[in-house]
């Protein structure tokens, strides 16, 4: 006897039915007399490994970069720092196109040759601006303003930029704003936006 054909046979077993006899599994399931009212929830089982994000290798510190999508699509803004999960932190300065500082997908990007230099600006401020919780402050914000405007039925008090938030965001641009200046016609640049017009062709565009 081969031992597959003993796995087999050690997997069963022999009971008698009368005169006969019949050769019965060991591990015989019962059906469930009962079962839950709702289809118990099973994690989904997440195949693809999280890699870190590469930036494109125009993307670097200080390049000009022209945004695509979200509120201030078409305007120009500088590159200040890499952040997780390809988000980058940019700023306009916000004197000169009103753009603050703030976070976006490096897919709604272009980046262009111009670059601005980021001596002066300190590091701390940066680093602070870039940590997890800075922006989730305004989702909070933005939430009790709704809850206000729904329960008195008038319209919410107009938003107030917080102090810290203030003086950071001066901190960045004046660094900025004293390197711009230095460069001719950078700062009549930076307060323009970008718009494609009929003909244009942007794969034919050098940025």
């Amino acid at each position: 006897m081969s031992a597959k054909q003993e796995a087999t046979k050690a997997e069963h077993k022999t009971k008698k039915f009368g005169k006969s006899e019949r050769s019965i599994p060991h591990h015989t399931q019962k059906a469930k007399k009962f079962y839950p009212a709702e289809d118990e929830a099973k994690p989904k089982k997440v195949r693809k490994s999280i890699h870190p994000a590469r930036p494109r290798s125009t993307l670097q510190p200080g390049s000009v970069l022209i945004l695509l999508a979200g509120r201030f699509r078409g305007k120009r803004v500088i590159l200040l720092k890499h952040l997780a999960q390809g988000v980058l932190l940019i700023t306009g300065p916000f004197k000169v196109n009103g753009v603050p500082l703030r976070r976006v997908n490096a897919r709604y990007v272009i980046a262009t040759s111009s670059k601005v230099d980021l001596k002066g600006i300190d590091e701390k401020v940066v680093e602070k601006v870039g940590e997890e919780g800075y922006f989730t402050r305004d989702k909070a914000e933005n939430k009790k303003g709704e809850e206000q405007f729904f329960a008195q039925g008038e319209k919410p008090e107009k938003k107030k930029v917080a102090s810290a938030r203030a003086s950071d965001q001066k901190a960045v641009d004046h660094a900025l704003l004293t390197n711009i200046k230095k460069e001719p016609h950078l700062i009549e640049y930076l307060g323009s936006s970008f718009s494609l017009r009929k003909g244009d062709k942007p794969h034919a565009m050098s940025f």
